[in-house]
């Protein structure tokens, strides 16, 4: 599928990102939700929705995956809990391997398939063609253009990007990207549900390859590793540098903020006097380095040493863990995921209290 050259839309001309609204009740015709495709980001779909009490019918082509979707859900629980407490209310899970099934029960629909741009495209043209025209159909892509996903459907206005981040479940942020022909009341409509599950929007102005995260971590995956090619440092070292210096502050102030700082009183202006601000320095490979036997061992051998036997299950609870304590204290300290996670909380005290 041939790229074509991002442009601005309609839907990104009003605004560059979806503001906050004093207003956190899910859209009232959103009751059931679809999710197409159960792996790590359909599951997390999943566990998100049903702990906010949204019933969920989930399509996958294998009969198998209900299984292994339940066991996901089941372990993404106790970190919902342990963040937000117990469920106000309990969605329904419903397992289909028919997709005109799901497609023509939902409200709202995920796709969360594996990524292929040529398999989304035919998604998106199968599940448009039944599910109704008011529906809007988001794509978890952490990469494709919605204009080339929304191609082949006869109601492209309702097809739109809304890319989570693993852990779905926890991570507050969903970039929402708006194809050439997706309508303004699909993205504001988009907006003010995926508020209504606990997520931050981010609203890009215009579609553009891999988004905005996915183009900022790309960018230092790749320099980490160049730097493990040329045999600098080890996996953990690299690791090491993010998570006890520049990773603690980019959790809660990012890099702009963090280099308007670094520059004084006078903040950023002070910043690009004191610092080359053309970059030209021998500071970066930026293209991937040469694949080579040698660097897949010290990738491999280097992360499996980080892991120190312990299972990828228990490094992700540990994970899970940490990040329902971070977004506890980012609330006390009203920064960062810890204004989502105060926003929800309200938000629920109030429904408990109505419902009392």
């Amino acid at each position: 599928m041939a790229r074509k050259s991002p442009r601005r839309t309609k839907a990104a001309r009003s605004s560059s990102s979806h503001r906050g609204r004093s207003n956190m009740a899910a859209p009232k015709s959103i009751k059931t939700v679809g999710i197409a495709g159960t792996g790590l980001i359909g599951a997390g779909w999943a566990a998100r929705l049903l702990f906010r009490g949204f019933n969920v019918i989930a399509y996958d082509v294998s009969p198998t995956a209900e299984e292994r979707l339940k066991a996901q859900i089941k372990t993404a629980w106790p970190s919902l809990e342990a963040l937000l407490g117990k469920p106000v209310k309990k969605g329904k899970l419903t397992f289909t391997t028919d997709l005109k099934e799901m497609a023509s029960k939902a409200d709202f629909i995920h796709e969360a398939a594996p990524e292929r741009e040529d398999l989304k495209i035919k998604l998106f043209r199968d599940i448009d063609a039944v599910a109704a025209p008011h529906v809007i159909i988001a794509s978890s892509s952490s990469g494709f253009l919605p204009s080339n996903l929304q191609s082949q459907c006869k109601h492209p206005e309702r097809v739109i990007i809304g890319h989570p981040f693993n852990p779905v479940y926890l991570l507050p942020l969903v970039e929402t990207v708006p194809g050439e022909k997706t309508s303004e009341d699909a993205m504001l409509r988009a907006g003010v549900y995926f508020e209504s599950i606990g997520m931050q929007v981010l609203r890009l102005k215009r579609e553009i390859m891999g988004y905005v995260c996915d183009r900022l971590q790309e960018a230092l995956w790749r320099e980490a590793l160049h730097i493990l090619n040329k045999d600098i440092a080890t996996t953990g070292d690299i690791d090491d540098s993010i998570v006890y210096s520049a990773g603690m502050r980019w959790a809660f102030m990012g890099s702009f903020l963090t280099y308007h700082v670094a520059g004084g009183p006078g903040g950023m202006r002070d910043f690009i006097k004191q610092f080359d601000p053309t970059l030209e320095l021998d500071w970066t490979d930026l293209k991937f380095p040469k694949w080579n036997k040698e660097l897949e061992t010290r990738l491999v051998e280097g992360c499996e040493a980080q892991a120190a036997g312990r299972k990828v299950s228990e490094i992700e609870a540990k994970r899970n863990a940490v990040l329902v304590d971070m977004m506890k204290v980012f609330k006390k300290h009203k920064i960062g995921a810890g204004l989502v996670l105060d926003r929800e909380m309200k938000a629920r005290k109030k429904t408990a209290k109505a419902k009392s």
